[in-house]
């Protein structure tokens, strides 16, 4: 048997050699173990499929299976005995367990295919439910049959929690949604349906106890007990947990038009529409308050089975509490310092309820103290740094930051985002051959406060190397530096804003310039530091504690999302965060991912009934008032929603930061990333370090002549329809870029020049163009800089 360890041209669209572990298989996440015998061969189906079971009953499942094989294929399957004597799939799990997912449950499998037929042996039914998965997606509609490759793999999870939360609370999810997100998650071996059931706009749990709660404070959209139950139900037969989440004490203004004897402040109160940081907030002093947390224990507790419950505890804005004279008496009667160990009281006496009730606590970042018991779960918005300790101290903890797939961001910087926290390997430490130069910078928001740190660069015997040190957070490391002339510079790192790039001239010690945050690009200043500032080092869990990171889990906040774009959100990009958190960490050749997603877009699209694609032309019909949406799909080849939370912070300035401002822009419809641009700036590449590439430069002259054909007609969509019209100028700079970008392909292809003039002018034009119009961003602007910057006369 041979280990895979190149990705080779063969099953996959036009691959590379690239490096191991990841191989040519359609397969996501990647196995621990893939391996393909000496002589490669193919196991050929057809429509007798038939399926044998043994070990333990997997319900529906079979029947699931052999609809998603017809799928895959067009054919129409023969019916299959009830125990065929060939079976072409034999399933033999070892262990009969309960069909309810838990934390260990085992998810281990082991799956053959050779000339005798495909063989899943599992330790459990969920290692098996993993492995009718992996089998699914190596099926191959080929040039002569369908078949299935020869192949070994063994396989496991390296992290028990891989979540996806949803949002219902903010835009409702209807259950038919929810279901098909369901079928994703199974289809990405994702395990855990972390579900948002209640925040400041909407209380989507219907409470026998506190009937109220969706009376006044749902709209009429919420869920009733045994419509949760058909979800736990659903979410089971696929190996999912559903792990409810009902926020306290903060987030708390749904239940404060319901109810606000129990708030901290008496009102009145009204529906909350929009968006941020509240100021409701429970009154942890009452009695009351707790009667109505073990309310909500107790019937959330006989609904959903799993053995834990998360109570939200984030973004508590403590005004109400500071405010109210009887609750700063009972912290000084109480020996309570400050509201965070008012916090932590609430939280200790919701723990005993939790208990009673037999749940563990689950909770975000704020619910950290030492007075809770090791048993609890922390889900981290403020990332690594916070993770890292959370586990050094001996709590349990999972990661989202760097998830949030509401966020338009890079498949590549979700892919990217490791859970367990990295060291700076004495990156930092200036020896005295080396030459250190530090900047300071300040990065004003939309929203909030600016973003203010410093950077050092440090040139040494092998180069140069840096770091960056962001206000309140630790320092980590910098890579691409890259000195575009005397006095610019740039280089690239991952921070919880997604991937930043500064690109800073600096001169007369002082810097300006921009950073591009994702795709946009945020004005920065600074000055030059007379020393290297001293910084904070990340936390890094020793071996021992490091076993307390137990996972992450993707985050689709409801801000930005409502239903109709559910799946463009989520998929295919969700099945990054599955293979981070269920493969080995070395698995990271982002080339790879890139070519193995595309396979996933595909599958998901034919056998999971994803919808990423149906809904963007949903989209894009009702903006064409037509069905001739061809002009937008070319459109949407160079162009991408805002990335961060600009949308969200425009729509602040804008005044429009709430639930009732329409989701129906261009922007909504788009995917997070090109994929056009990502491949337009390898070509770019290509061409810039090889003149002679002439497929590179007939690449990049197909799209730009593309996109100028396509002009008349997008603009004639954009005429008549009002959701169009402030798209009208992105069209129109298309265009510019499209002639730029014929002439400095001709340019770079016969190595040819400019003078600074011609480029200053060029230059003024993309910086034009990167300039963000209705929420959306030309990304092609970045692969035509790559251009220009070979047509300067070195």
């Amino acid at each position: 048997m041979l280990r895979y360890s190149l990705l080779t041209a063969g099953l996959m669209l036009g691959a590379s050699a690239l490096a191991a572990p990841a191989g040519d298989l359609p397969l996501m996440p990647w196995p621990a173990q893939v391996e393909r015998p000496t002589t490669q061969g193919a196991l050929v189906l057809s429509n007798d499929i038939s399926v044998s079971v043994s070990g333990d009953d997997l319900g529906d499942a079979v029947s699931r299976l052999r609809q998603r094989f017809a799928l895959q294929t067009g054919w129409t399957l023969r019916p299959q005995a009830d125990k065929p004597e060939k079976p072409t799939v034999r399933i033999a799990i070892a262990k009969k367990v309960k069909p309810q997912p838990l934390p260990d449950s085992d998810e281990s499998y082991t799956l053959t295919v050779d000339a005798n037929g495909v063989n899943i042996s599992a330790n459990t039914r969920f290692g098996a439910l993993r492995a009718m998965e992996t089998l699914l997606q190596l099926v191959q509609n080929g040039a002569e049959n369908t078949s299935l490759p020869w192949v070994t793999i063994k396989d496991s999870p390296r992290f028990p929690w891989r979540g996806l939360l949803l949002d219902s609370a903010r835009h409702f999810i209807p259950l038919v949604d929810i279901k098909r997100q369901i079928d994703g998650m199974a289809a990405a071996k994702l395990n855990v349906l972390h579900w948002h059931l209640t925040d400041d706009q909407g209380w989507r749990f219907a409470s026998a106890r506190y009937p109220k709660l969706t009376q006044l404070a749902s709209y009429g959209l919420f869920y009733t007990p045994e419509q949760m139950r058909e979800i736990v139900r659903y979410a089971t037969a696929r190996g999912i947990r559903v792990v409810p989440e009902i926020d306290m004490p903060g987030h708390a203004s749904a239940v404060a038009v319901a109810y606000p004897e129990l708030m901290s402040a008496p009102g009145p109160y009204e529906m909350e529409r929009h968006w941020g940081v509240l100021k409701p907030v429970l009154d942890p002093t009452k009695a009351a308050t707790y009667a109505f947390a073990e309310a909500m224990v107790s019937e959330l507790a006989a609904i959903f089975p799993d053995p834990y419950l998360h109570i939200g505890g984030d973004e508590v804005d403590d005004t109400q509490w500071k405010e109210n004279k009887a609750i700063q008496q009972f912290m000084r009667d109480n020996t309570l310092a400050d509201s965070h160990a008012l916090q932590a009281y609430f939280n200790r006496r919701l723990e005993t309820i939790l208990e009673k009730h037999h749940r563990q606590m689950v909770g975000w970042d704020e619910i950290y103290h030492p007075d809770l018991p090791k048993s609890i779960v922390i889900q981290s918005w403020q990332g690594q740094d916070a993770l890292g300790q959370v586990a050094q101290h001996g709590y349990r903890g999972i990661l989202s930051t760097g998830f949030y797939l509401d966020q338009p961001q890079s498949t590549a910087y979700h892919y990217r985002n490791e859970i367990v926290p990295a060291g700076l390997n004495g990156i930092d430490t200036i020896a005295d051959t080396d030459s250190a130069q530090s900047w300071t910078f300040s990065m004003p928001r939309l929203k909030g406060k600016p973003v203010d740190g410093s950077f050092t660069l440090v040139k040494g015997d092998s180069g140069w190397r840096g770091f960056i040190d962001f206000n309140g957070k630790s320092r980590r490391a910098v890579e691409n530096i890259q000195w575009r002339d005397d006095n610019q510079v740039t280089f690239t790192v991952d921070t919880w804003m997604g991937e930043t790039r500064p690109v800073v001239t600096v001169t007369d010690d002082r810097l300006s310039g921009y950073f591009l945050v994702g795709n946009a690009r945020y004005p920065v200043t600074g000055a030059r530091l007379q020393d290297v500032p001293k910084g904070v080092a990340p936390v890094v869990p020793d071996p021992a504690n490091e076993a307390n990171l137990l996972g992450g889990e993707a985050a689709l906040w409801a801000e930005n999302v409502v239903a109709p774009v559910l799946d463009i959100r989520l998929w295919p990009r969700a099945f990054a965060v599955a293979e981070r958190l269920w493969s080995a960490k070395d698995v990271n050749d982002v080339d790879n991912m890139y070519t193995r997603l595309q396979a996933m877009d595909a599958w998901t699209t034919v056998s999971v009934g994803l919808q990423q694609h149906s809904q963007q032309q949903a989209y894009f019909t009702r903006l064409a008032n037509n069905g001739d949406t061809l002009p937008l799909q070319i459109l949407a080849q160079a162009v991408e929603p805002a990335q961060y939370y600009t949308r969200q912070h425009l729509k602040f300035q804008a005044g429009n930061y709430h639930q009732f401002e329409p989701l129906n822009r261009f922007a909504d419809a788009l995917s997070a990333e090109s994929n056009t641009v990502r491949q337009m700036q390898k070509w770019a590449d290509r061409l810039v370090s090889d003149a002679e590439d002439a497929e590179s430069a007939d690449a990049l002259r197909h799209v730009f002549n593309r996109w100028q054909n396509n002009t008349s007609d997008a603009l004639a969509l954009s005429e008549n329809s009002y959701q169009l019209k402030a798209v009208k100028p992105v069209i129109q700079e298309v265009d510019k870029l499209a002639s730029i970008g014929l002439r400095l392909t001709d340019l770079v292809a016969r190595q040819g020049t400019l003078d600074d003039k011609e480029i200053a002018s060029i230059q003024k034009e993309l910086d034009n163009a990167a300039q963000i119009q209705d929420e959306v961003v030309i990304a092609a602007v970045n692969p035509l800089e790559t251009l220009l910057r070979a047509t300067r006369n070195q």
